[in-house]
C-alpha cells in the first residue's frame, strides 16, 4: 500500500459503533413514529435526522479533519435549511 493510501484507512472500531449508533438511531425514529406526539413529533424527526446526518459526516466522510472551508459550509448549509424549513412551518402555520 502506498503511502497516501494509508491516509485514508479507517479503522474498524468507530466504524462498527456509528453503524450501530445509526441502527439505533433508525429503531428510535421508528418507535417514535408510533406514538401521538402531536408537534412534537415532526421536531424529533428532524433532530433524530440531523443526528444521523452528523454521524455520518464525521464519521464516514471525516470532515473533521478536512480544511476549514468544507466544515465552514456545511454550517452555512445547515443554516439556510433551517431557515427554510422555518418558513415552511410558518407557512403551513398561518393558513
Amino acid at each position: 500500500m502506498t503511502e497516501s493510501a494509508k491516509g485514508y484507512a479507517h479503522p474498524y472500531r468507530p466504524l462498527a459503533l456509528a453503524i450501530a449508533a445509526l441502527l439505533c438511531l433508525t429503531a428510535l425514529t421508528v418507535s417514535l413514529s408510533r406514538f401521538d406526539l402531536g408537534a412534537l413529533k415532526i421536531a424529533a424527526a428532524l433532530t433524530i435526522a440531523a443526528v444521523k446526518a452528523t454521524l455520518v459526516l464525521l464519521v464516514f466522510m471525516r470532515i473533521g479533519k478536512t480544511g476549514k472551508a468544507v466544515p465552514i459550509s456545511f454550517i452555512a448549509t445547515i443554516i439556510i435549511l433551517a431557515i427554510f424549513i422555518g418558513f415552511i412551518f410558518f407557512d403551513i402555520a398561518y393558513r
